[in-house]
């Protein structure tokens, strides 16, 4: 299992910094991401809020997202989680966003994706999207895998609006 522990302190540390803030929303990390950064001593200065966008219920319930938002928008794709950055930032006035959605397994999503697929997108002075495709089903590993990868593209981010 990747040290998110580190990792996050590292992007901690950046942020406190740089006095930034950062909001997360997650679906199959599960709260890996929001876990791994609340666990940085000190995370007030630049932790906000998240939250598991698990369902569109969330999505609608949590993030106030009209449906006419999703015309033309799958979850679990890079513009999905673009808009689920840029909407969490926008409601929680933060200079990151992070998103991360998603299929961890053991089967895949029900618009086709296989087990072991994941979308993630930064928002922020500099935005970013990546997918990362495991082809596995172990669900647990592959959260762990997603969550070190958004980790890591939150903080190429950051390091790159210096």
């Amino acid at each position: 299992m990747p040290d998110l522990t580190s990792m996050s302190a590292a992007v901690g540390a950046l942020l406190k910094e740089r006095q930034q803030t950062i909001a997360v929303t997650e679906s199959s990390c599960g709260g890996l991401i929001s876990a791994s950064l609340v666990a940085v001593p000190g995370c007030s200065a630049f932790y906000v809020g998240g939250a598991t966008i698990y369902t569109r219920t969330a999505q609608y319930g949590l993030l106030h997202v009209a449906e006419s938002a999703f015309e033309g928008i799958l979850s679990s794709t890079e513009p999905y989680a673009l808009m689920n950055s840029r909407n969490v930032r926008a409601a929680l006035g933060t200079t990151w966003a992070l998103s991360e959605t998603g299929a961890s397994g053991p089967t895949g999503s029900s618009h086709g994706d296989d087990p072991g697929h994941s979308c993630m997108a930064v928002v922020g002075p500099v935005e970013r999207s990546i997918t990362v495709e495991t082809r596995v089903a172990d669900r647990e590993a592959n959260m762990w895998i997603f969550a070190k990868a958004a980790l890591e593209l939150l903080e190429k981010c950051i390091r790159e609006s210096a």
